[in-house]
Order: structure tokens, then C-alpha cells, then sequence
């Protein structure tokens, strides 16, 4: 078995054990935070079986992921950071899923490039579970209002995305995000990353946002 391949059977152990001690039937999607890494690091994944995939910037994504993606057909990229407005476009391009839409802004620019390209990638609306002044995300109290403008302009909402605040225990966040996409009748949940993944898994995440646990330390 080859480094790629172990790592990757490592989590997805981790995600098993935690679903069976949670009683769900469906693990969560894994998709491998590749940001930062060249071509020759997301390869080894690739080959191992793995094909879903994610970016953090445009720009990045757009310079390594065009041959990956000629090479094999039925990887699904995903965009996990920030996302500017102006960049829209190239996202909607590029990328099947987007987990960060996070404001008014640009959900109506998101829309005006769906309706160009004819595409419709499905999103998730990043909400700033913690209320941390420096992270992006849509404060929980402004959520059933993006959520409704999301809807209205024809975004694919599937569900809510959230990174908890560093170095304490994420758990009492994971369980508040699944609360809320639970009353707005959302059942994607983004949530869980290298350090958190098991206990996101255990309460509830359908996908989990994996970097240096399957890539090793950037």
C-alpha cells in the first residue's frame, strides 16, 4: 500500500468508526483540502482512488486542476475559502461545489455568472458558527434572509458550512450548525477538517474538509 493510499484508508477508518459509534448508515463525503500542494502531491491521492477535491483560491485552482482533470475524468472540485465577488465567474467555471457563500453581495454575483455559463454549481452557505470577528461568514441571526435571497436568485443551496474556532472544543458548534440547517430544512453540513473530522462525523456532518491528514504537514 503506498503512502497516499494508507492515509487515505487512515481517515476513511476514522470516519467509519465514527459513524458506527453515532448509528448513521452514510459516512460523510471526504474531500481533500489540496490547496497549496503541486500536481505531483494530489497525484498519489488520485491514483489511490480519491476524487474529491479542495481549493481555497481561484486562482490557484485554475493553474494546477485543467490537466489534472483531462487526466481523469470524475473528479469533483470543491472551493472551501473566500471567495471575492469579481472572481465569481471563474468560480462558477471551474468548480462544482462552493462552500462560501457568505454574503448578499455574492450571492448576486454568483447568480449573474450561473445564468452566463449555464452552469449551477451546488453551494453552501459559510456561516460564522463561532462569531469571530476575523473569519468570513454570515452571522447566524442574518442566515434565514441569505438563505431566501440564495433561493430567489436560483442558487442550488444544499447546506451550511462552518469552521469552528481554533483550539477548543468544536463539538457545541458542529451540533449548533446541524441545528440550524435542521429549521431552515437544509441537510448538507459542511463541517469537520484533519483536526475535528471524527467528532463532526458523530454529530451529523455529511462532508468533511480533510488537508494534512491525507497530505501530511504544508
Amino acid at each position: 500500500m503506498s503512502d497516499a493510499e494508507q492515509r487515505l484508508a487512515d481517515v476513511q477508518a476514522g470516519l467509519d468508526r465514527a459513524c458506527r459509534d453515532a448509528a448513521r448508515s452514510e459516512t460523510p463525503l471526504l474531500v481533500a483540502i489540496s490547496k497549496t500542494f503541486d500536481a505531483d502531491a494530489i497525484r498519489p491521492l488520485i491514483a489511490a482512488g480519491q476524487r474529491h477535491f479542495g481549493e481555497n483560491r481561484v486562482q490557484e485552482a485554475a493553474a494546477k486542476w485543467p490537466e489534472m482533470l483531462a487526466e481523469t475524468p470524475g473528479i469533483t472540485l470543491h472551493l472551501v475559502g473566500q471567495l471575492q465577488s469579481n472572481k465569481a465567474a471563474e468560480a462558477v467555471a471551474l468548480f462544482d461545489v462552493i462552500h462560501s457563500v457568505d454574503r448578499p453581495s455574492l450571492v448576486t454575483a454568483l447568480a449573474k455568472a450561473q445564468a452566463a455559463a449555464g452552469k449551477h454549481p451546488a453551494c453552501y452557505l459559510q456561516v460564522n458558527i463561532g462569531d469571530e470577528e476575523q473569519k468570513g461568514g454570515c452571522a447566524l441571526a442574518d442566515l434565514p434572509a441569505l438563505l431566501a435571497q440564495a433561493r430567489d436568485a436560483g442558487l442550488n443551496v444544499i447546506g451550511l458550512m462552518c469552521v469552528p474556532p481554533a483550539a477548543v472544543e468544536p463539538a457545541p458548534y458542529f451540533a449548533l450548525l446541524a441545528e440550524h440547517a435542521k429549521r431552515l430544512g437544509l441537510s448538507g453540513l459542511s463541517m469537520g477538517m484533519s483536526s475535528d473530522y471524527e467528532t463532526a462525523a458523530l454529530l451529523g456532518s455529511t462532508v468533511v474538509r480533510v488537508g494534512s491528514a491525507l497530505f501530511g504537514s504544508r
